[in-house]
């Protein structure tokens, strides 16, 4: 963060394109996960993927609630074939790209669940749980909102995002036929304490083919992608920096450029760096595991405070205990732009919101294969996801009185 004066600072945050190998990784493991609760949404599933040059790994632990050995040669006969499309969708069709879907060699190391953790989260741990689906680790989940944009996100992860959004639907198109799947976007914005003024500066590498030059390259994206884009926004400026393909060359990308791994892009997934983050990876997780499941409750929760317009910004957290129902802690931070009593805030969360993990996968049925889409472009700020759904604002604003 850049300070220009006492009110004025710059923020930045970055997003990254569905064939930056890390992405790649997590879409394979949420599409796996997807698979293994068509088959039961009771399964517990956690999912790692590793890629690099011409090499995919699989690994991990997966539990079913019945069939277990039927359901479990269903996926090891399946999984192989979930990759393979995966990359294929992606755009990972030629070894120039990175990565060919079908020649890559592919490994499988995913093995049943631990039975010392499933008997905490299925209610068959300690005598005072018995019954009740505990949560599946411990750990603290934050959730963010904010009025800066209508999708109630902060800008620059936003912006960062459509930007690659854009340019995924112009290379699927063919309409730029020379971009290939890698991509990673920034955005710099100036803002006057909680409002933006200004982006400040535009940063965008595409993978491209090698036949075509740099000034296309830098014209096409910023004038068919970045423009189209942020126009609408009104912060661009006449001084707005743009550094497009800043080494010079792009060519060589996906896992032969740089290796992936499931879990490491968890900035990019949540809200850029603007809100606090517990640590936690989404992707590859079932439901039963709080740093997916009450991730999303959190985000749920502060999204409902800022629409019923209790505060501009909001962010919660929730922490829970391994194996234990209830979480040990719920903390509502509204930064200074509470328009009631923040206690009152708090007290009407309490009250409308199960945040238990049973609980929460009720409220937003997440025990269905979903997660796919999640896995790219953020899991934040798409109407797509039940977590983002504000049908909760009214009650909050009449518990508040207002």
């Amino acid at each position: 963060m850049s300070v220009l004066n006492k009110n004025h600072y710059l923020f930045t945050s970055e997003s990254v394109g569905e064939g930056h190998p890390d992405k790649l990784c997590d879409q394979i493991s949420d599409s796996i996960l997807d698979y293994v609760l068509s088959l039961d949404p009771n399964a517990h599933v956690a999912c790692e993927t590793f890629a690099t040059t011409k090499f995919v790994l699989v690994g991990g632990e997966i539990g079913f609630s019945e069939k277990q050995e039927e359901n479990f040669a269903l996926v090891k006969a399946n999984v192989e074939k979930i990759a393979r499309s995966v990359a294929k969708k992606i755009g990972y069709t030629d070894d120039a790209f990175g990565l060919n879907a079908e020649t890559f060699e592919f490994v499988n190391k995913l093995h049943f669940q631990s039975s010392d953790i499933n008997q905490g989260v299925v209610g068959k741990g300690l005598e005072e749980y018995k019954g009740l689906q505990g949560a599946g680790d411990q750990g603290m989940m934050f959730g963010f909102a904010c009025n800066e944009t209508p999708e109630l996100m902060p800008a620059p992860v936003m912006f960062a995002h459509k930007i690659l959004l854009k340019a995924h639907e112009l290379r699927h198109s063919g309409q730029i036929k020379w971009l290939r799947p890698d991509a990673k976007s920034q955005i710099t914005i100036e803002y006057d304490g909680f409002k933006p003024v200004r982006i400040d500066t535009v940063v965008v590498s595409h993978q491209h083919d090698e036949n075509v030059g740099y000034d296309e390259i830098k014209n096409t994206i910023i004038e068919k992608i970045i423009k189209p884009v942020l126009e609408p926004t009104g912060l661009l400026a006449e001084n707005t920096k743009y550094h497009i393909n800043p080494t010079g060359k792009f060519v060589t990308g996906g896992p032969e450029g740089d290796a992936g791994l499931t879990g490491r892009k968890i900035i990019v997934d949540t809200y850029g760096g603007m809100g606090r983050h517990g640590g936690g990876a989404f992707s590859g997780k079932d439901p039963s595991k709080v740093d997916r499941s009450a991730a999303y409750m959190a985000r749920y929760i502060a999204k409902n405070i800022v629409a019923a317009s209790l505060a501009d910004r909001a962010e919660v957290e929730l922490a829970y205990a391994i194996g234990v129902p209830e979480p040990v802690s719920i903390m509502v931070d509204t930064f200074g732009t509470e328009k009631v009593d923040l206690e009152k805030i708090l007290s009407a969360v309490e009250k409308t919101f199960d945040c238990t993990p049973a609980g929460i996968s009720k409220t937003l049925d997440l025990c269905q294969p979903i997660y796919a889409p999640t896995s790219s472009y953020g899991h934040f700020g798409r109407d797509i996801f039940p977590w983002e759904k504000t049908d909760k604002a009214d009650q909050l604003k009449s518990l508040c009185n207002v």
